[in-house]
């Protein structure tokens, strides 16, 4: 069915370039070519869109349900505020933007992980400032074969406290920031091998979130995990990708882990974020 679009594979083991076709009026046969196109590539990135907020949402919807973030079905990543002015470095959702260089998953710290995401450029950096992807799928059947059946029996705890400790940021409640992802439950614990609901593949599920793994004490289960980043997110299995404004992009939260690269902070990015939820039972987490 994907073979209907214009589709460019990327020089990776997964995600493609679509060309030729508008997001913002797509027909039911178009929609189903992407959404097969988007099980096998689990990226795909589509130029000159240039989606309102609005038509972004409705594109979201078709993949399901959108997960509220501070109650709200899009939300800016962005070191700038509404009034153009830059947010400066010690605000919580800086610091956010920083954590976010490290490999990870969306939403893999909340009870029910996301499905995926669109992600759109507004305002890009004159350098710097893109997004990595990296296949988890590739990356769990390229380990080791002693490796690849020891992870298949362990899990890990996630933790937005955790993970964001790690940069150096300690949440406080007395700030004007979203704070999503910061609440008093206890982590999630999560699989370290995921088995992807639609397609059956399975992957790594692993990143900057991830710590504790039963059974281990805490700096092998730190070793371990340090070691699975480390090996899954190498070519051919990652993409890096420069934005062009108007870009959107469309991931596979369930099997990509993806990541912000640097940029000159006194320089604007502005980024609109979309997030699918992820569909019950198979992004809740365990028990």
């Amino acid at each position: 069915m994907s073979s209907s679009l214009d589709l460019q594979p990327l020089n990776a083991t997964f995600g493609a370039m679509v060309t030729g076709v508008d997001l913002a009026a797509l027909d039911e046969d178009t929609w189903q070519a992407i959404h097969a196109a988007w099980l096998e590539y689990a990226l795909l990135i589509f130029p000159d869109q240039n989606l309102t907020d609005s038509e972004q949402i409705a594109l979201a919807r078709r993949f399901g349900d959108i997960e509220l973030i501070g109650g709200r079905e899009i939300v800016p990543l962005s070191n700038v505020r509404s009034d153009g002015t830059l947010i400066d470095e010690s605000h919580d959702s800086v610091k956010i933007l920083k954590g976010n260089m490290g490999w990870h998953a969306d939403s893999t710290y909340m009870d029910l992980q996301a499905k995926g995401a669109v992600f759109s450029a507004r305002v890009v950096p004159p350098e710097g400032g893109g997004t990595a992807w990296a296949d988890m799928r590739a990356a769990y059947e390229a380990l080791p074969e002693d490796l690849r059946t020891r992870v298949q029996e362990l899990s890990a705890y996630h933790s937005l406290y955790y993970s964001q400790s790690k940069v150096g940021h300690e949440h406080s409640e007395n700030t004007d920031y979203i704070g999503y992802g910061f609440h008093g439950q206890d982590p999630p614990l999560r699989p370290l091998v995921k088995i992807h609901p639609e397609t059956g593949r399975r992957s790594l599920l692993i990143g900057r979130h991830a710590y504790g793994i039963p059974g281990l004490d805490p700096d092998e289960s730190e070793r371990l995990l340090d070691e699975l980043v480390e090996f899954a997110c190498q070519p051919p299995r990652v993409h890096e990708h420069r934005w062009t404004p108007g870009e959107v992009v469309v991931w596979d939260n369930r099997c990509l882990l993806h990541r912000a690269r640097p940029w000159d902070m006194t320089q604007p990015r502005v980024m609109m974020h979309t997030r699918i939820a992820g569909d019950r039972p198979h992004e809740l987490a365990m028990g």
